[in-house]
């Protein structure tokens, strides 16, 4: 897998998933809000993690600047 994600991608993403990790252990999302979010957030971190995102892939998206990721 080449990543395909930049860093201003990949802050985004991690930013995203602690705020829905805040508002669930604080109990502002609950139910399937709470699942639904929090899958979300797994992915993004995972995402984040390895710099790569299979959606980007069909779509020819790449987030990184001038090929260096």
């Amino acid at each position: 897998m080449k990543r395909n994600m930049g860093t201003a991608d990949r802050i985004l993403r991690t930013l995203l998933a602690v705020v829905v990790g805040v508002f669930y252990f604080t109990g502002q999302i609950t139910g399937i809000a709470a699942i639904i979010l929090g899958l979300l957030a797994v992915v993004f971190i995972v995402t984040a993690a390895i710099g790569f995102c299979p959606l980007y892939l069909p779509l020819h998206l790449r987030t990184c600047r001038d090929g260096r990721c």
